[in-house]
């Protein structure tokens, strides 16, 4: 239905929403949009495990990443509410179906894609340049990154380890990453940010999600518009 709105018309809805929700509300969500970064995107491949995915939402939402993508050539991935606390309504989620094809997209769009596995020619989390937007690459929890990602990766990073086991957890490791990359980006990259369009249909969204029967408001709002 919005997809049809003009930019007049978006703002103006925008706009229109906002009465509908609290001052304490509209206040928390002017905060989270203005820190939202759009230097970074997260993709998962194949993420079989329901609670990990959900996990990994739940850390992209609290270190204010907008975008995740979700390759699904093998398995779907179910939002678990239970894990994910709802962090999933305030995230772009795009899902897709071919790697190559996704990647080939976001190189496209000006990503640099960047793959998390050990390999020799990888960097550490704490090396690693984040002056180029980029797209973070994490692969399915038992074989990690397919052949298709090995392929079309521009970088490679890695978390040190100092212990005997190989590898962290999935959710533990997404986590380390964003940590230190949304850290970096923060300081160093001037506006690493959502356009202003970006921040409004986002922030749409958001209303939308958050208010009671608003698909009805909307179109009570068409009528009144046209």
């Amino acid at each position: 239905m919005l997809e049809n709105f003009n930019s007049s018309q978006k703002q103006a809805l925008l706009i229109y929403l906002k009465t509908f929700v609290s001052d304490e509300r509209l206040q928390r969500f002017d905060k989270v949009i203005a820190e939202r970064i759009n230097h970074m995107h997260i993709v998962l491949e194949d993420i079989y495990q329901a609670h990990n995915a959900s996990a990994v939402l739940r850390s992209v939402d609290c270190f204010g990443i907008q975008n995740v993508h979700f390759i699904e050539t093998r398995n779907f991935y179910k939002v678990s509410d239970d894990v994910a606390l709802g962090a999933s309504q305030w995230l772009t989620i795009h899902r897709h179906k071919n790697t190559r094809q996704t990647l080939t997209e976001l190189k496209q769009q000006g990503f640099k894609i960047v793959a998390t596995t050990p390999h020799k020619n990888d960097k550490t989390i704490y090396d690693f340049d984040v002056t180029q937007k980029f797209a973070l690459v994490f692969g399915t929890e038992k074989e990690g990154i397919s052949q298709d990602i090995f392929d079309m990766a521009d970088e490679f990073v890695k978390i040190p380890m100092y212990g005997f086991t190989e590898s962290f957890n999935i959710s533990v490791c997404a986590a380390m990453c964003m940590n230190e990359f949304s850290n970096k980006i923060r300081k160093q990259i001037p506006e690493p940010y959502l356009s202003p369009q970006e921040q409004q249909d986002i922030y749409t969204q958001w209303l939308l999600k958050s208010i009671r029967k608003s698909d009805l408001i909307v179109k009570d709002f068409i009528l009144k518009n046209t």
